[in-house]
């Protein structure tokens, strides 16, 4: 069963996970898992101002807030996820991206985040050097009770509230640093180029299934 995407135009965040779990598949509701702390951590870190459940992640939007997953096929575990499944949903993430425009994508769990960029993705959570068309990149820890990593709901509570608060700094105009970055932009389009810019040969993976046709890679030197 497939479990649609909370989507809405130009959220302030566009959170990706993994893939629905197969308590999200049948109940039809996002990180519906028992003792799931995804919308504790919401609220806790300031970007819904009510408590909230899984059975109102429809209600997301209304906070100019996003959520879908990188996979679409609900498992057991993640592990369970083929190459193949990725593949789809890197296609499918990239035209989300470019259709609801969204300020800024947070990818719940590194292995969403390092699933969608590949071998060039960075360690740890917090902000990231990608850009995903005009949206900026982050990653927050994998709510997870089984996140090995961040086991307690303080240790992930912190990456949540730098999230917002690195939201709330970047959304305001001035607040963007002198410092060179490299960045990394990832365009769902068939060809790329422009005015100021060649077209590319699409950067592919040596890895079978792990670019898809239609995401192509270009590296530009911004200010932050």
């Amino acid at each position: 069963m497939r479990l649609p995407a909370r989507l809405c135009p130009k959220p302030r965040i566009l959170f990706v996970g993994i893939n629905p779990s197969l308590t999200s598949a049948r109940v039809g509701h996002h990180f519906a898992g028992p003792g799931n702390p995804f919308y504790r951590l919401l609220h806790a870190a300031g970007f819904v101002s009510e408590p909230l459940t899984f059975a109102d992640d429809v209600r997301l939007p209304e906070f100019g807030l996003a959520l879908t997953n990188i996979a679409e096929r609900a498992t057991r575990e993640a592990s369970e996820l083929t190459a193949a499944d990725y593949a789809r949903g890197r296609k499918r993430l990239a035209r989300t991206i470019a259709g609801i425009e969204p300020a800024v994508v947070a990818f719940v769990g590194s292995t969403a985040y390092r699933q969608f960029f590949g071998p060039s993705a960075s360690a740890g959570p917090g902000r990231k050097p990608e850009r995903i068309g005009g949206a900026t990149v982050f990653v927050v820890p994998n709510p997870s009770g089984r996140n090995a990593a961040y086991p307690g709901f303080g240790d992930k509570l912190v990456w949540y509230r730098r999230l917002r608060r690195w939201t709330e700094r970047s959304s305001q105009p001035g607040k963007a640093g002198p410092l060179l970055y490299k960045r990394t932009t990832i365009l769902p389009t068939d060809r790329v180029g422009g005015p100021d810019m060649a077209p590319h040969t699409p950067q592919r993976s040596s890895q079978p299934g792990n670019a898809g046709p239609l995401l192509y890679k270009r590296t530009t030197i911004l200010p932050t």
